[in-house]
């Protein structure tokens, strides 16, 4: 696979790394200065694991609480498409942290619309595969309604395809804030079977 993949002609930057090591604690993470990235997941994360339950969100393929594979390792944002979400909800800002960000990017634009399969690569040469898109759900919606409970759009109307993407370590590494993101893209074409 990774012969077919393509070098976008910009790069991202990593302007904020966040984690939260108990998810009993909620969906809020804290923000620091580096991450390792590991086959496991972001060391320290309540998101990390080779495996994980499956959830609601795979109800089509599984019974809930079904062990599957952790696609969901690693949570990606950008400080653009956050600001969009803002703007449409009408309130300041939409903090990185009350939506469960791991990593937030500046400069890809439309990072939520980067294909399966793209690669996010870093200078220690830690790499992390996309899997899919992060579908905007009641959890942040709730906890952006505790900061800003009268919004003019809610949360999950505003964020349809800004939420950002999902992903997993394909590469163990560390990555600093302000890091360069190397993007690596897959063929684009339309599976005509749908």
């Amino acid at each position: 696979m990774s012969e077919l993949l393509e070098k976008l002609p910009f790069q991202g930057e990593a302007v904020s790394l966040l984690v939260n090591p108990d998810r009993e604690t909620g969906l809020e993470k804290q923000p620091v200065e580096e991450v390792k990235l590991l086959f496991t997941g972001i060391a320290g994360d309540c998101h990390g694991g080779l495996t994980r339950s499956s959830d609601s969100r795979m109800l089509k393929q599984y019974r809930r609480g079904t062990t599957v594979r952790n696609a969901r390792q690693v949570s990606i944002l950008s400080v653009e498409e956050l600001e969009d979400i803002a703007t449409s909800m009408g309130i300041p800002q939409v903090k990185p942290e009350w939506v469960g960000a791991n990593l937030v990017t500046r400069g890809i634009p439309d990072l939520t619309l980067l294909p399966p399969s793209s690669r996010l690569q870093f200078p220690s040469g830690a790499m992390i595969a996309i899997d899919i898109e992060n579908v905007p759900c009641r959890y942040p919606a709730a906890l952006i309604d505790k900061y800003h409970p009268d919004p003019k759009t809610g949360f999950v109307k505003s964020a349809k395809n800004k939420r950002g993407l999902v992903g997993w370590i394909e590469a163990e590494g560390v990555v600093r804030r302000g890091d360069a993101i190397t993007i690596w893209i897959p063929p684009q074409r339309i599976y005509p079977h749908t």
